[in-house]
């Protein structure tokens, strides 16, 4: 066992991190004791857990962390990291949105952090099952999925590998009460990885549109699953996927709107929200959670 401690730059709200990932039942969460068990996927198909501790406040966020052994271990804290958005501080897109129309929400849920799903592969399945339904369901049918065919370490749920999801059958699925559409678009997806033809660590590499651009060339994925692996699977800052209808409602109920706005309002309301508009989304979607 190995622990290290890191001090990040303020404001991070780390309680505000947990709320959200306490959402998903698969999730390994303890919000009193303010921590929560990661899955770090390893290349041999294998993982480990890793625990990190939150030990510090918003304005001096300081965590430990906890790892099975010494392997790769600069990989690993990389990694966290990177999910945990550790490397981006939040001062500057803070500062920026106190001088827009989005100073209420940014002053409330100040430190909100954009948190990454933990496997990109993960990522694109779960906005699969996501697809078109409401959230507690979608949470019910994820955790069949991944407590069926997934697997368990120290209580934390790893996703199936691409080779797994790639030798499901259709009728496997339906059973788990998915549709026929979206088993054949979670079992094609698992296909694609698994035979290396789409290269998610490559995708990584690329620009925004790009990864739109190669990702909605696949059958079951369209903008908003595109946009959601974005954000959540790599972190981009700069996603507004403005036809996400809790977007809608929360800019509709902070400018006390009489109905939804369109397209070309919503165009209008971004402009001074660049170059943070994922910040944007997130704290639009946390004014309604």
């Amino acid at each position: 066992m190995v622990i290290r401690d890191v001090k990040v730059e303020g404001p991070y709200n780390f309680d505000r991190v947990l709320e959200r990932l306490a959402l998903d039942p698969l999730n390994a969460v303890e919000q009193e004791n303010r921590s929560v068990k990661v899955p770090y996927y390893l290349p041999d198909g294998n993982g480990e857990v890793i625990k990190i501790q939150a030990t510090g406040t918003t304005d001096q966020p300081e965590f430990s962390m906890t790892f099975e052994n010494e392997d790769n271990i600069e990989q690993k804290l990389n990694r966290i990291s990177d999910i945990f958005q550790w490397h981006t501080g939040l001062r500057d897109m803070h500062e920026h949105f106190l001088q827009t129309d989005l100073k209420p929400i940014f002053e409330e849920h100040i430190g909100t952090p954009i948190i990454l799903e933990f496997d990109p592969f993960a990522t694109i399945i779960k906005s699969i099952i996501h697809q078109q339904l409401n959230l507690k369901f979608a949470f019910t049918l994820t955790h069949r999925f991944v407590s069926k065919y997934g697997w368990q370490k120290d209580g934390v749920w790893f996703y199936p590998s691409p080779g797994t999801v790639a030798g499901l059958t259709v009728e496997e699925l339906r059973e788990l009460q998915f549709s026929q559409r979206k088993a054949e678009y979670a079992i094609g997806i698992g296909q694609k990885v698994a035979s290396g033809e789409l290269d998610l660590d490559k995708l990584a590499e690329q620009p925004d549109e790009e990864v739109i651009k190669e990702l909605t060339k696949i059958r079951g994925i369209g903008p908003w699953t595109a946009q959601s692996f974005l954000l959540f699977g790599l972190g981009r800052p700069n996603l507004f996927p403005k036809a996400d209808i809790g977007i809608q409602n929360a800019i509709k109920k902070l400018f006390q709107m009489d109905q939804k706005p369109t397209m070309d309002e919503l165009d209008q309301f971004s402009t001074s929200w660049h170059p943070y508009l994922s910040y944007a989304s997130l704290y639009l979607w946390r004014s309604i959670e």
